[in-house]
């Protein structure tokens, strides 16, 4: 078992990202990690940038460590949660790409697209993005200049 209960990881998600969400969801509860799922429901219509907004929000105010946000390609969620201040949202669609995410830009939410990869390639990426660190160093000044 992985050691995820450390860190506050906030789950949001549209209509087309809401099973893939309860799926990872239920990875976390089985990992006993502290999870907070800010929705959305069900496979019924809703508009990701409510939910990109309500996930980068609590990014911001540090009831959340980090967050998973989901939806049918994960653009609009990563646009929604990167308009609030502090939020560093990476769309990515492999490890090799959560990786750097985390090391060179100290990625606080991990943007998935659902229609775009498989659970299992979803739950690879997850595990990556809880696992890595910020590597600091030359990318603090970097990481710096996103504001």
């Amino acid at each position: 078992m992985l050691n995820y209960t450390s860190r506050k990881i906030g789950l949001a998600a549209d209509h087309a990202g809401y099973e893939l969400k309860e799926k990872i969801k239920d990875f976390l509860v089985k990992q006993k990690a502290n999870v907070r799922d800010l929705g959305t429901d069900s496979e019924n219509s809703v508009d990701y940038p409510d939910y990109g907004k309500l996930l980068g929000e609590e990014i911001e105010s540090r009831r959340l460590d980090l967050g998973i946000a989901i939806c049918g390609s994960g653009i609009g969620m990563s646009i929604a949660a990167n308009r609030i201040n502090g939020v560093r949202a990476a769309l990515c669609s492999n490890v090799e790409m959560v990786k750097l995410a985390r090391n060179h830009n100290d990625a606080n939410i991990l943007a998935l697209g659902a229609r775009s990869m498989s659970v299992e390639e979803a739950i690879d990426c997850l595990k990556v993005f809880l696992l890595e660190e910020f590597n600091g160093g030359r990318h603090i000044i970097r990481v710096e200049k996103l504001g």
